[in-house]
């Protein structure tokens, strides 16, 4: 079976309504993106990091997969289907995708914050000041801030390495290190971005450019994957 790696971004989630924070008008509008996304800015004003986050997990849980991540599920009928993922929502696999990597975390978990490995799903509820781990110590999102490190890019980058064919969709590949996983797909392999304002990709072997919405870019790539393939 050919394996079908896919690297989602906030495009994708963005036809479930939840908002993306580099548009404008988006999430973060309002909010100094530093000082709630950030180890200092936890230090700075903890109540309103956790305030932000406790409204994106509320958001998050309210909004319901939609036709993209729907068809990325049923692609598993046909293809070895990995998504690597830039979103912190669990719209994935809410739609029935099996094998899900989040490389900046997860917005259902929380974790320690003087143990890296203590983490604790939570679902959709609140951390609130005195929340604690099993060490005493207050829980933080389980979410990659900016200046922290990916611990997932390695596994992603080698599943990257095995993809036949390499979806990128929803994602403006601006932030790295994730926007350097399609460097990793072998050149011999089928690579499909889409996105309805294109970003800049090096041209290479294979490239296919679907300049639509992830709906509809997936829609489309679905339908020319079985024809192709079956």
């Amino acid at each position: 079976m050919l394996k079908l790696v896919v690297l989602s971004g906030a495009g994708v989630s963005a036809e479930s309504g939840i908002a993306t924070f580099r548009d404008a008008g988006g999430l973060w509008e309002g909010h100094d993106v530093m000082a709630v996304a950030s180890p200092e800015g936890w230090y700075n004003n903890t109540e309103l990091v956790l305030d932000f986050y406790n409204q994106r997990r509320k958001a998050a849980a309210e909004a319901q997969p939609n036709i993209a991540h729907k068809v990325l599920a049923e692609l598993e009928d046909d293809f070895e289907v990995t998504v690597i993922t830039q979103n912190v929502d669990d719209l994935h696999e809410r739609a029935g995708s099996s094998k899900v990597v989040h490389l900046h975390g997860k917005l259902s978990e929380v974790r320690s914050t003087v143990d890296e490995s203590l983490i604790y799903d939570i679902g959709d509820k609140s951390i609130c000041i005195g929340d604690k781990c099993d060490k005493g110590s207050q829980l933080r999102p389980n979410i990659v801030w900016f200046g922290e490190m990916v611990p997932m890019i390695e596994v992603a980058a080698k599943i990257s390495e095995r993809a036949d064919i390499f979806i990128v969709i929803g994602t403006s590949l601006a932030v790295y290190p994730a926007a350097s996983l399609i460097d990793y797909v072998p050149y011999r392999s089928t690579v499909y971005v889409v996105d309805p304002n294109m970003p800049y990709v090096r041209d290479r072997h294979n490239l296919k450019l679907v300049q639509e919405k992830a709906t509809v870019g997936l829609l489309k790539i679905a339908k020319e994957l079985r024809a192709t393939y079956h």
